[in-house]
């Protein structure tokens, strides 16, 4: 099997280079064409030689992701399913807010997922296999010529909220945040505050993060405010309970000081009493400054739970803000085409 092209560092596309008697700058020039510029095939590579090509096509792979399918909702979100080199298909949306000047690509890290939240069609399809750190940047920076194309803007934002849990690929998720950070030619140069990684929990990849200097924002897929009705639609909370995953939170900005958040779908008289809110609450004021973004949820097929009434939904939102917490409602976008939180599988 031939080696991917894109897993090799520059010091060592440079003396491979000199061992093939090509100029040191011709690595630099290959670098940035598999990255900066994100190119998709070797004869995009113009710059270089077709005699070099041709011996870089012969003795290396260079994967990129195809598109398949593109799906366009009523409100502007863009969707996007892409075919891996071995066959596998994955999804991540574009969401555009061009009012406020947000362009937001959500992005995969798995195929499927290994979770089985009640809530979510994801989790449905089990993991087939994490991402590459190619496959998850790839996401972005074909999302961002999408975004040129339809809006004449690119990406401002990336979340890692697409299909899969994003600490249970670690290495590769880190990978692929270096890589969209990174200035070209290694990278697009995005700032890290501009990404956030969302994850259903899971307290020592959480510290990891802070030990390993994680510098981008925090999101925590809450849903629930005290563990009996957590571990009944969150199974994952049995071995992170809320107590465990605050205590880490705590952890991560006292090391960071980055931006954490709380993702909570309201299920219809599920966990959108006062008695949740209240809970919540409690949550917020641990020793860490936090939003709540209160999401409505997406049905998706076989799922028991309803969306929270409208009027429900609002009274939830004005306790917590009564009480201090910052908070946003958030109206899903790209329902209509399955690609709201959640609805991701494929489908």
């Amino acid at each position: 099997m031939l080696r991917d092209i894109r897993s090799i560092p520059l010091p060592d596309l440079e003396v491979l280079f000199a061992s093939w008697n090509e100029p040191r700058f011709r690595a630099k020039q290959l670098y940035e064409w598999l990255w900066a510029k994100s190119a998709t095939e070797w004869e995009a590579m113009t710059n270089l030689s077709k005699d070099l090509r041709a011996r870089l096509r012969a003795e290396f792979s260079f994967h990129t992701l195809r598109e398949d399918t593109v799906q366009h909702s009523a409100d502007g979100t863009i969707k996007t399913r892409w075919i891996t080199h071995d066959g596998h298909r994955i999804e991540s949306v574009l969401i555009p807010v061009p009012e406020d000047e947000r362009f937001t690509v959500c992005v995969s890290t798995q195929v499927g997922c290994s979770l089985t939240c009640a809530f979510c069609a994801t989790g449905r399809m089990g993991r087939k296999r994490n991402l590459e750190a190619y496959e998850i940047y790839d996401q972005v920076t074909l999302v961002n010529k999408q975004c040129l194309e339809a809006f004449g803007r690119p990406i401002t934002n990336v979340v890692y909220m697409g299909m899969g849990e994003p600490l249970l690929t670690y290495a590769n998720t880190m990978e692929s945040v270096a890589r969209l950070t990174a200035p070209p030619p290694a990278g697009l140069g995005m700032s890290a505050r501009r990404l956030t990684i969302s994850t259903a929990g899971i307290a020592k990849m959480i510290r990891k993060l802070a030990d390993d200097g994680f510098r981008s924002n925090l999101a925590l897929s809450l849903h629930a405010a005290d563990d009996r009705k957590r571990n009944e639609i969150m199974p994952i909370n049995e071995s992170n309970s809320l107590e465990v995953l605050m205590d880490a939170l705590e952890y991560f900005y006292q090391k960071t000081k980055c931006r954490i958040s709380f993702e909570y779908i309201a299920f219809e008289r599920f966990n959108d009493t006062i008695e949740d809110a209240a809970n919540l609450v409690r949550l917020c004021r641990r020793k860490f400054p936090v939003r709540v973004n209160i999401i409505e949820y997406n049905p998706i097929d076989g799922a028991v739970f309803e969306k929270s009434d409208e009027n429900r939904l609002n009274a939830f939102a004005a306790y917590l803000s009564q009480k201090g917490v910052t908070v946003t409602v958030r109206r899903s976008r790209g329902k209509d085409i399955d690609a709201a939180c959640g609805q991701l599988a494929n489908k």
